[in-house]
């Protein structure tokens, strides 16, 4: 390709990231007039889109997905490939980020997401692509049979493309979790390349820990329904032991629920509506994010999943959040940081929609863990404070520790503290450490240190010093990682370049904070 084609194709597409934002309104920015973009006194730039509504979002999806084709040829894509648009963010820097999913002879390409930075001068900044491969093949006809229900696809999370069929198990997993297993195999030979589990569990449960709090319901006839109009909509149900459909909606007389026990039903219901309202709240304020897909429409709760689940999970596919009662049946796992972990699942696959496998697997749970703990310290809850400790109420393991720690994630005997080549074959709960220990580090950094009156010692893997930058930066960065620059098959080491980006847009390249994140990286051995 000439470089003049390339002048050509960057300028066509600065033109069509500019007729996207024709017509849409932007909110006020979070930085403060006139502060300098270096060093770490710099207020940080928004890292949430910048339309004040959701109506505004989605005028500029439409209008992106108008101009895809040009956005298409733009790109040098094959005449074969289309962009189908999943989001527009528009940051407070004036910076347009168009994520698109990518289709090849009317195929749905696994692997083929992109998403392309335009400044508001209309220059192209750059293109994050989850794959640098040609999307080609061949054929589209395949030379294998399959189920009756397989999806041919093209896969191109591999090294080169090829046609595939995507089959989809249902079932239960081993702690009886509903199981929706996604299995890519070849549709030359038949060899399976890939599979992954579609529910996204916690691994993770809680109680009712969350003492008395204030709920939004709606007044139904003579009485009272879980249903929060101030946040989309959101609706709590009842599930009662089953293990499937929506179940009951939760109601009451006097608008006074449950009483802080497993022995009301109505307890469960409690902390899931609250979780939920406290992560709406989250997204909110501190990522400027209208709900889950940031469009004003709420997900819903079920609790009171199956006889003795232990555990919690979110169903992409229903839109929705499921909680267990524990072993007894009277604990149920609906505490903040679960609903926060939950709920963050559907935030992922909204954004950058981590392949539940591998590296890009641990960073989907991981995202899951650092916001959710992120929800846990903006609640401000004084039965449940903030902490760095993940399902830290519930003692699943007997002995009063919780299931995972972010400050050294190996102390709950299978997380790993840092990187190495291996630690994407290591279940993603576990291979999650990595990055729940670079979080820690980025924002309350190494060593030893007490926070709301838990001792935490996190060290690196070189030896080396870490200084935080504080929670609050820290979210911001991994956010607008996560939305604008990484994609389904983002691996540590590009989840390094992610967050780089990220922190640099926020705060500059001469920034403490762009050193915070390398300095964190390098402590758990992502160079």
């Amino acid at each position: 390709m000439t470089p003049h084609m390339n002048t050509r194709r960057a300028a066509a597409l600065a033109a069509v990231a500019a007729m996207v934002v024709v017509g849409v309104q932007t909110g006020a920015a979070n930085a403060t007039p006139g502060a300098s973009d270096h060093g770490s006194s710099a207020s940080p730039r928004s890292a949430s889109p910048a339309f004040n509504s959701a109506s505004a979002r989605t005028t500029a999806i439409k209008s992106a997905q108008t101009e895809a084709p040009s956005a298409a040829g733009s790109l040098g894509l094959g005449s074969q490939e289309k962009l189908i648009v999943r989001d527009v963010i528009k940051d407070a820097g004036g910076t347009v980020h168009t994520r698109y999913e990518r289709t090849y002879a009317g195929l749905p390409v696994l692997g083929g997401d992109l998403v392309t930075h335009t400044a508001s001068s209309g220059k192209l900044k750059g293109v994050t692509k989850a794959t640098k491969a040609r999307i080609s093949v061949p054929s589209t006809t395949a030379k294998i049979k399959t189920a009756a229900n397989a999806r041919k696809v093209i896969w191109a999370r591999g090294t080169t493309p090829v046609l595939a069929f995507e089959t989809v198990r249902t079932g239960v997993q081993k702690d009886g979790t509903p199981s929706r297993l996604h299995i890519i195999t070849d549709a030359t030979t038949g060899k399976k390349l890939h599979s992954y589990e579609a529910v996204e569990t916690a691994g993770i449960g809680n109680s009712q820990y969350s003492g008395k709090v204030d709920l939004s319901t709606t007044a139904a006839g003579s009485g009272f329904e879980l249903t929060d109009g101030d946040r989309g909509g959101h609706k709590t149900y009842d599930l009662g032991q089953g293990e499937s459909g929506t179940g009951t909606l939760v109601t009451d007389d006097d608008d006074t629920w449950g009483d802080g026990t497993g022995n009301d039903r109505q307890t469960a219901a409690v902390d899931a509506h609250y979780g939920a309202a406290k992560t709406w709240d989250f997204y909110k304020s501190a990522l400027g994010r209208d709900g889950i897909a940031g469009d004003g429409k709420a997900a819903y709760s079920r609790v009171h999943y199956g006889d003795a689940y232990v555990n919690a999970f979110w169903d992409d596919s229903c839109f929705c959040m499921t909680y267990g009662d524990g072993a007894d049946n009277k604990s149920a796992l609906t505490g903040l940081d679960v609903a926060g972990h939950e709920m963050s699942h559907g935030l992922t696959a909204a954004t950058a929609n981590l392949d539940y496998a591998g590296e890009s697997g641990g960073l989907n749970e991981a995202t899951s863990d650092i916001l959710g703990t992120s929800v846990e310290f903006f609640a401000d809850n004084a039965t449940d404070v903030g902490d760095y400790l993940i399902g830290e109420k519930i003692d699943i393991n007997g002995d009063g520790t919780p299931l995972r720690y972010m400050d050294k994630p190996s102390k709950d005997g299978g997380s790993a503290d840092y990187w190495s080549s291996g630690v994407g074959d290591q279940d993603v709960h576990y291979s999650s450490g990595v990055a729940n220990h670079f979080f820690y580090l980025l924002a309350e950094g190494s060593g030893a240190k007490t926070i709301n009156g838990v001792d935490y010692d996190s060290p690196t893997s070189d030896g080396s010093t870490v200084t935080g930058i504080g929670r609050d930066k820290a979210v911001q960065i991994w956010y607008k990682a996560l939305s604008e620059y990484m994609t389904s098959t983002t691996d540590y080491a590009a989840a390094r370049v992610a967050t780089e980006k990220a922190a640099t847009d926020l705060y500059g390249a001469d920034s403490a904070e762009l050193k915070a994140v390398d300095a964190a990286w390098t402590g758990v051995n992502v160079k």
